[in-house]
């Protein structure tokens, strides 16, 4: 073995016979040991290298990933966690905020709570009412009077009711009265005692289930009633002090006029919402009269709450009543 930095002197040294000779073996015999120490430990080490060498590497060591935020998919199976490093803190949630303003009343709901008590003995007041339904025409007519935030009472035939209930519900939700009309619409005055509370009854009842109210008042079909009629019901029987006769003619601007010359204060206007030519009518009506100071008020409300037993018309001591 060649050792670096050996001079040639020193081989030469090394072939002389004698103690010097032996001195100088012993020295490299030392060397020797030494050097070959240093392999054995440099071999073991690299041995040990490759004792691991086929053990599959060691996997990087990687911080725990931190769980997704509520909402976030799962990765895949198979997919390596990401770093908690790579996933950014995640920030505290902002309260809600509707982008949406609050669901509006329907204008019905609306006119019903804008409307305060009026008093029909200082205030020009007018009830406009609607008999034989309700019928296909009268949502638009609730539109037209949430419009003007017109009241009016609705006097409802109670099989008309029953295939009807929703209008019924939203008629009394916007604040408008409910009153009996029979069952059928029949005249009460050819029927006995036991059959017409019957009638009125089978028509409390549907009004009841369809709107959770009871008519407070009564209006016998075609205006017929008796005595013998007036003793069936405890409630008042009311009929009309101006007759638009929409019935004969289905004439939306004879309507409209028949009306708004009849009104005066006080005053009970007859109509019928089953025709389309009458809820036609109406926006002219309630602009005429609005644009002249009145205030469109259910038949209770013009009474003030206590109808006359028999109403033959409108509400008499009504300033600037002409009866």
């Amino acid at each position: 073995m060649r050792f670096t930095g050996e001079s040639t002197k020193g081989a030469a040294r090394s072939r002389r016979p004698g103690r010097a000779g032996a001195r100088w073996d012993s020295a490299r015999l030392l060397v020797a040991t030494v050097l070959t120490a240093v392999c054995a430990a440099g071999q073991g080490g690299g041995s040990a290298a490759a004792g691991t060498a086929g053990a599959a590497p060691a996997a990087p060591s990687v911080p725990a990933a931190r769980p997704s935020p509520p909402g976030t998919a799962s990765p895949a199976p198979g997919t390596p966690p990401r770093p908690a490093s790579a996933v950014p803190a995640q920030e505290p949630a902002a309260p809600a905020v509707p982008t949406q303003p609050p669901a509006a009343q329907p204008p019905a709901a609306q006119a019903s709570a804008a409307q305060a008590p009026v008093d029909c003995r200082r205030v020009k007041c007018v009830a406009l009412t609607f008999d034989d339904g309700p019928g296909r025409y009268t949502g638009t007519l609730l539109r037209h009077l949430a419009a003007y935030r017109a009241r009016a009472t609705f006097y409802v035939v109670g099989r008309n009711v029953a295939e009807n209930p929703g209008v019924v519900r939203r008629a009394v939700e916007a604040g408008h009265e409910i009153g009996n009309h029979t069952w059928s619409h029949h005249d009460l005055t050819r029927l006995p005692a036991a059959a017409i509370r019957a009638d009125l009854a089978r028509t409390d009842q549907a009004v009841e289930r369809a709107a959770g109210v009871t008519p407070e008042t009564v209006r016998p079909p075609y205006g017929a009633h008796n005595a013998a009629v007036r003793r069936q019901t405890k409630r008042p029987v009311v009929l009309w002090s101006v007759d638009t006769e929409d019935w004969r003619h289905r004439d939306s601007s004879a309507v409209a006029r028949r009306a708004i010359k009849g009104a005066a204060p006080g005053a009970v206007v007859l109509f019928h919402d089953i025709h389309p030519t009458t809820v036609k009518a109406i926006p002219k009506v309630l602009r005429s009269l609005s644009a002249r100071g009145y205030r469109f008020v259910t038949v209770s409300e013009l009474f003030g709450g206590k109808p006359p037993r028999l109403a033959y018309g409108g509400r008499r001591d009504a300033p600037g009543s002409r009866r």
